[in-house]
């Protein structure tokens, strides 16, 4: 939770806002590799990257 902390206090700080929809787009895509890593659809997201 440290780390969610720092980078909330950075973006506030700094006033990089623009940062958070990449940082929860990259979030989003490394949840969906870990979770389909083992099922039936892992080759189909794979060729997405």
């Amino acid at each position: 939770m440290d780390f969610l902390k720092d980078l909330w206090g950075f973006l506030k700080q700094r006033k990089k806002f623009w940062l958070l929809p990449l940082i929860t787009i990259l979030l989003a895509f490394g949840v969906l590799i870990v979770l389909a890593s083992g099922s039936a659809i892992a080759p189909f997201i794979y060729t997405l990257f």
